[in-house]
């Protein structure tokens, strides 16, 4: 440990990823008693994917990028763990922090563990209860392991209570992802990404779909796609694509059916920004990612939850989303019963308030306090 100062070594490696690590970084430099080094493993490597976000949400640029790309979860689990090794070694931090839930955030983990460098889990304690998702497998796995595990929501408290996780290693300290949404809202109201794609405001549905158990399946696929194409009488869909998903409805022959609904658009992948913008002016979103859960939460817009499970349950319980299965009845079914859903009661989950990431840096900042003070 520097004079006064915490070494912390902050790790990002996908798109989700991002939108949480920003308002920490920003954070931990305003306490001026944290030093940083940003490692980005690079799992996602693609231009919209990566750099822009780092511009629309004004992160420093990475100090290292581990350009590991795309593998297997093991093969690259396995290349971000040889590649931070040396990071680690050479930088010496005090603290190892991981966000989220990807290949990045458990690899990452375990060579800090390994090396003797605390680890605090930003996120911990989501649980889907479902261990054929890889996300799943890596928050256990992380979670067992970190020293301290920063929690987003009231779940995530039972959760690791019942993992006979110490009381001592957990805090509740909000969603940091929130944080990113309300620095970056008055923003996002300037992108033309509505005019652009000549939509009209709250006369459109939003559209991400990348979990295996949804794009993987040609028989799932096709129902999802039976839904949409029923949705698109009503109003346009916008389907930014992720490039897993664009492969995978090649590979499985729906190109042309994907084409043959003309209510569908399917641009590039956007930036944060423009994003942001068209889930804000949304009639309703259609998705199968935790993150899009939480920001229609907070941005008041039904969402429509493509799985048989989630993470996010404060979503459900406090928000606007609701769980429904990935076939063309459930999703239909769903679509139909929103007008009797009104989103206005909507309420907003606890800390879920824009300073998450300021109080990870109190606790840093109070850790250190107490290491001076017993020196």
């Amino acid at each position: 440990m520097a004079e006064n100062r915490l070494k912390i070594v902050c790790v990002c490696g996908a798109r989700p990823n991002f939108m949480k690590i920003a308002p920490l970084m920003e954070a931990f430099a305003e306490t001026g008693k944290i030093e940083t080094l940003l490692v980005h493993t690079g799992q996602h490597y693609d231009e919209k994917m990566s750099k822009l976000f780092f511009s629309d949400l004004e992160i420093p640029q990475p100090d290292v990028n581990l350009e590991v790309g795309s593998a297997s979860h093991a093969v690259q689990t396995a290349e971000i763990m040889k590649a931070f090794e040396p990071i680690v070694l050479q930088f010496k931090p005090d603290w190892v922090v991981v966000v989220g839930d990807v290949n990045s955030t458990i690899a990452c983990a375990l060579v800090a563990v390994k090396l003797g460098v605390k680890v605090a889990h930003v996120e911990a304690g989501l649980r889907s209860y479902d261990r054929e998702m890889p996300e799943e497998i890596n928050r256990l796995l992380t979670d067992a392991i970190s020293d301290l595990l920063l929690v987003s929501d009231a779940s995530g408290l039972e959760s690791l209570k019942r993992e006979g996780i110490p009381d001592a290693k957990v805090i509740y300290v909000g969603n940091v992802m929130i944080d990113t949404l309300m620095k970056h809202r008055e923003r996002a109201k300037q992108s033309k990404i509505i005019e652009q794609l000549g939509l009209t405001p709250k006369k459109y549905a939003v559209v991400t779909l990348h979990r295996p158990s949804n794009v993987d399946q040609r028989e799932t696929l096709s129902e999802i796609l039976d839904a949409f194409e029923t949705i698109g009488r009503d109003m346009p869909l916008v389907f930014p694509m992720h490039p897993r998903t664009r492969k995978n409805i090649a590979a499985l022959g729906l190109g042309d059916r994907l084409q043959a609904i003309s209510a569908l658009k399917t641009p590039e992948p956007l930036g944060y920004l423009d994003f942001l913008r068209l889930m804000s002016e949304a009639a309703l979103v259609l998705t199968d990612s935790g993150g899009v859960q939480e920001e229609t939460t907070i941005l008041k817009v039904p969402c429509l939850t493509l799985r048989n499970n989630t993470e996010r349950p404060a979503t459900i319980t406090e928000g606007t989303n609701q769980l429904v299965k990935p076939t063309r009845e459930s999703i239909l079914g769903a679509y139909r019963d929103l007008a009797n859903r009104p989103t206005d009661s909507a309420r907003t989950p606890k800390y879920w308030d824009g300073r998450a990431a300021q109080r990870i840096a109190e606790v840093f900042v109070g850790a250190l306090a107490r290491t001076q003070k017993a020196l």
